[in-house]
């Protein structure tokens, strides 16, 4: 029987620090799906453009894998995007 993502994340018992790891991962694979829709893309398009295959950004996008960093580089760039590092206080304000 399918479970909602929140029962099924709370049989999990993540430490805060995993939480933490768990909600970043998120924040960036949505910032992708946002940028690729904002674009007009497909994820085709957006594979043809950025040389990631199509099924690994439908992996990313469906939070099934954890992307490698160079493959979140190489598909942000033809949309317009970077990825980069900030301190945390500096990301809280």
């Amino acid at each position: 029987m399918a479970t909602s993502w929140k029962n099924f994340r709370q049989t999990l018992s993540l430490t805060p620090e995993e939480e933490e790891i768990v909600n970043l991962e998120k924040s960036v694979i949505t910032a992708i799906v946002d940028a690729r829709e904002e674009n007009g893309l497909t994820q085709k398009q957006l594979s043809e453009l950025c040389g990631v295959q199509q099924p690994v950004i439908a992996r990313i996008e469906r939070a099934i894998h954890s992307p490698q960093i160079n493959s979140i580089i190489r598909i942000l760039k033809p949309l317009g995007y970077t990825l980069a590092v900030v301190k945390e206080e500096a990301a809280e304000r």
